[in-house]
């Protein structure tokens, strides 16, 4: 018989599972009513009270629906409808003795702000709750139905989920044995973008106190560009662009239209990756001017968030598997001209290449594959630490080549974060004995940050710009002295 035990908070008792490893899990724990209904495109509504003991043995209902097939990261779809939910993890001692108050940690998934899953075995928490950790793994609203521009609407429903999961962590996580005045955000992928969204926005700053951005795919999106979509998705569902119009049409339609929108926009490999390099994202934050004022690295350097300390990485090769296909088409290409054709100008393309010598002779496709990482990904990194100056900011690069998938790619890096080798799915992108010293060493920089706001290595600063490399050959230092110089043509 399973063992599980109970919690009581504000809004009514929850009964999770007491777990081997002396962890507890309460999931599927709802932060707001379910947004169906008229309030489908509206606000996060605070849930209500509900009478009794509420089961907390099983992830909840998700915002992705469908099944996205073989991703990187296993992340299942539940179906319902109380999708606006939070899982929480904690050491066992924590629902025995309130006295205690333990640093939270609290997470947003990745997945391009149209997909992902909390219910991810990557994402189970117990490796911090046995370091003493609270972890807290937030859903939200996806895609258009999260971030789409719509006329009666408010803007960027899903950054008000997180900002609604957030104010109940501060009403909540006290009866798990958090502290609400100790709590850090961190996210991987567009939850690393998530994270930095809330770090530039003057409203959240109450909410949180560090940040980890794991491979953040930073996005504003410019209020034309997501009226423009919104504008397209209607004429495609064949409904007014307005709030009544898209509330009658089913989610699931909703949905095919998006994909279908996003495969014209794209076509080939190509033009794929010319567009994501143009435009961004299609669905993400929206600089809105009132719950998101202006573009976070301009309200970094205004100094929002500044003291906060930050850590902030990427890996080396995030999307360069994208073009492994294209290895034949571009074996007798220059790297110059491929920079050409994707409107990289003359002086930049010159000096990238000239920076790049060690991935220019892996190939074009190589090379083309770090140029799409480092403008998606890794340039975000030295922008961020520059935007602020002289705050608290640490910079990592994961370096440890994939043994199944050639590269240190996307995703490969998270379940070294959370210490979870051993998570379905991970040797499918670590292979069968993924290193453990290289999990200890990454799961132990992330609790120093939760603990006490410092990873462990020296911090960024303008003149030195230290870089924590994980997982990089034995020949080169633990940290190295502007460890992303290679994509210094792109920021300057």
């Amino acid at each position: 018989m399973t063992a599980t035990v109970s919690v009581s908070l504000p809004s009514g008792g929850v009964r999770g599972l007491r777990r081997p490893d002396g962890t507890l899990a309460f999931l599927g724990i709802p932060y707001a009513k379910p947004p169906v209904g008229e309030r489908r495109f509206g606000a996060p509504v605070p849930v209500e009270t509900w009478e009794g003991v509420r089961d907390a043995t099983a992830y909840g209902p998700t915002p992705q629906r469908g099944d996205y097939g073989d991703t990187l990261i296993p992340e299942p779809s539940i179906p319902g409808d109380d999708t606006l939910s939070v899982n929480v993890f904690t050491p066992a001692a924590s629902a025995d003795s309130r006295a205690r108050r333990l640093p939270v940690l609290v997470y947003i998934h990745g997945g391009g702000f149209v997909q992902g899953s909390p219910a991810s075995p990557w994402y189970d928490g117990g490796s911090f709750a046995s370091a003493g950790i609270v972890v807290v793994t937030v859903s939200y609203r996806l895609g258009f139905d999260g971030f789409g521009l719509i006329p009666g609407a408010p803007t960027n429903r899903a950054v008000r989920d997180w900002i609604a999961a957030l104010e109940w962590v501060r009403s909540n996580v006290s009866a798990f044995g958090g502290d609400p005045d100790d709590v850090t955000v961190a996210g991987q992928s567009a939850g690393g973008g998530a994270v930095l969204t809330l770090l530039g926005m003057p409203s959240a700053q109450p909410l949180f106190h560090r940040v980890l951005a794991i491979s953040a795919a930073l996005t504003n999106v410019p209020p034309a560009r997501a009226a423009a979509t919104t504008t397209r998705l209607a004429a495609r569902l064949g409904v007014p662009p307005t709030r009544d119009g898209f509330a009658g049409v089913d989610e699931l339609d909703v949905l095919r239209a998006q994909q279908a929108l996003e495969s014209e926009r794209h076509g080939s490999i190509v033009g794929s990756v010319r567009t994501r390099l143009a435009d961004g994202l299609t669905w993400g934050p929206v600089v809105d001017g009132d719950l998101i004022p202006r573009p976070t690295l301009d309200a970094l350097t205004s100094g929002i968030g500044a003291d906060k300390p930050v850590v902030l990485g990427a890996t080396d090769d995030e999307f360069t598997m994208v073009t492994d296909a294209l290895a034949g088409t571009l074996r007798l290409v220059p790297p110059v001209l491929a920079l050409a054709v994707l409107g990289v100008g003359h002086a930049m393309r010159w000096r990238y290449v000239r920076d790049n010598r060690a991935q220019r002779r892996l190939g074009t496709a190589a090379f083309i594959g770090r140029y799409a990482t480092d403008r998606v990904f890794r340039d975000t990194v030295p922008r961020v630490a520059e935007a602020r100056a002289g705050a608290s900011t640490w910079t990592y690069r994961f370096s440890w080549p994939s043994p199944t998938r050639r590269w240190a790619l996307h995703c490969l890096d998270v379940p070294f974060w959370w210490n979870r080798l051993d998570a379905p799915g991970v040797a499918k992108l670590a292979g069968d004995d993924p290193p453990q010293e290289l999990a200890d060493a990454m799961h132990a920089a992330a609790v120093a940050l939760v603990r006490s706001g410092d990873p462990g290595w020296p911090r960024w600063t303008p003149d030195e710009r230290a870089t924590r490399m994980f997982g990089a050959a034995a020949s080169v230092p633990t940290v190295v002295a502007d460890g992303y110089a290679s994509v210094r043509a792109l920021v300057d």
